[in-house]
């Protein structure tokens, strides 16, 4: 006996749930071949699920596997019951996909072994060559963007129009970007607002398969649905993808070149893919370059067919390497000197170096007026001498993140006091006094007298 239901006529797809994006959707396989996996893996899988889950109807296991029931589950499962690993116990009768499957003793040792082999459970992984090709259809080589959408993205911020400029042409570039100098002037920032100028969505996979290792991508942390899943759900694609914002992926001193590699866990016998491949179609971002654990040169070294070739090799844990695409925007951040870090030769390979410097007075003036605008707080011109005065006496430097600390220690302050939050001088100085900071020779906090 087959599960497959009984024949009413064509069924024609239900339209696309309103709020789905207009971006090309991976169309639904049709037969497990289509699925590009062997009927093996995917009864594994099936079995694995059912084992952890307990009982479970055919629509509820197709839809753990991101796969459609008509020929694709239907089929894993009629192999399984033939295998007499699983038994259907009930259902309604009015459709297959209300079949009740539970897993038998001899369907649990199998299922124990496949376990054994690989703890991956969720949904179907794509294969390899898939994967490759859905990031080059949506290469941020294809994104274009133009003086006004950058005047448009950074018009929250202040920041020199001449910056403006280079920023354009260099996401343009879909390359990489150095961007340097005094650090608390916005460099992270930019690297956020530049995300959003990578206009449109991306499809990815939850996982990836090759050799029938089971490669992660999918990662909460990084990837940002961009359409409901309660709506994906009910969109007719192959739910073993989602629709994601491109993705901004940054990460600082914890960076090390084991983590640029396939990360295999021993006990789970999967993978966990590499930062770049979770950034790809996006933003990386290695903020405060130069003071990873890596050095600069050996990190530079490791990327460099990756800069140049745009395509990356991974190594899996059988010594096999694979090729994946390297198509994202490098962003190097960092407040060193660029020349201390890096010689010449690799300078050249980051192609576009632009300097974020510390504001001036005019620029640092309009932060603190847009921000007690933000803030509701009055601005008043004569704490803004009293807050530079503390820069003079104390021998520092404007920073664009100030305005923001500053304002914030003084809702801080007048919340302790029980005082509306204002620009007044007792309030001014109380903020200042706890946020600067200098030492003397000794490093012992310099008096403030």
């Amino acid at each position: 006996m087959t599960i497959s239901p009984p024949q009413q006529g064509i069924a024609v797809g239900p339209a696309q749930p309103a709020g789905m994006p207009g971006i090309p959707l991976p169309p639904e396989p049709q037969t497990v071949e289509q699925t590009g996996l062997q009927l093996g893996f995917l009864a594994d899988l099936a079995l694995k699920t059912l084992y952890l889950r307990g009982q479970m109807t055919l629509g509820e296991i197709a839809t753990a596997l991101g796969l459609p029931i008509t020929n694709v589950t239907e089929k894993v499962m009629d192999f399984l019951k033939t295998e007499r690993l699983v038994e259907i116990r009930g259902g309604s009768g009015l459709s297959a996909a209300t079949y009740q499957f539970v897993i038998v003793e001899k369907g649990a040792e199998k299922a124990q072994e496949a376990l054994a082999r690989s703890q991956y459970v969720g949904r179907a992984p794509v294969p390899l060559a898939t994967y490759v090709a859905a990031v080059q259809r949506q290469s941020i080589a294809n994104v274009t963007v133009t003086q006004e959408d950058i005047v448009r993205a950074f018009s929250h911020l202040v920041i020199p129009r001449e910056t403006l400029t280079q920023l354009g042409p260099a996401i343009n570039s879909g390359k990489s970007i150095f961007l340097f100098g005094p650090p608390g002037n916005g460099k992270t920032t930019i690297a956020e607002v530049m995300v959003g100028l990578l206009r449109g969505e991306v499809v990815l996979p939850f996982a990836v398969e090759i050799d029938g290792q089971v490669i992660k991508v999918f990662d909460q942390v990084y990837h940002r649905v961009a359409v409901d899943m309660a709506v994906q759900e009910r969109a007719r694609f192959d739910h073993r993808w989602l629709v994601s914002k491109r993705p901004i992926v940054m990460t600082g001193g914890e960076l090390t070149l084991e983590t640029l590699d396939l990360i295999y866990d021993e006990t789970s016998k999967m993978y966990e893919a590499p930062f770049q491949m979770k950034a790809n179609g996006g933003i990386f971002m290695v903020d405060d370059f130069g003071r990873q654990r890596v050095s600069p040169r050996d990190l530079l070294n490791r990327w460099i067919v990756p800069l140049e070739k745009r395509v990356d090799y991974l190594t899996l844990h059988t010594g096999k390497k694979i090729e994946i695409p390297f198509d994202m925007l490098i962003v190097f951040s960092t407040n060193l000197d660029p020349a201390d870090l890096v010689d010449e030769a690799f300078l050249r390979r980051i192609r576009y170096k632009i300097g974020i410097t510390s504001p001036t007075v005019d620029q640092y003036e309009e932060i603190m007026k847009r921000l007690c605008a933000r803030k509701q707080i009055e601005y008043r011109a004569e704490a803004l001498s009293q807050i530079l005065a503390f820069y003079r006496k104390k021998g520092l430097q404007l920073r664009s993140c100030h305005p923001r600390d500053i304002l914030d220690q003084i809702i801080d302050t007048a919340r302790f006091l029980q005082k509306r939050p204002a620009l007044d001088p007792d309030l001014v100085d109380m903020a200042c006094e706890s946020y600067f900071v200098s030492l003397n020779a000794e490093g012992v906090p310099a008096s403030h007298t």
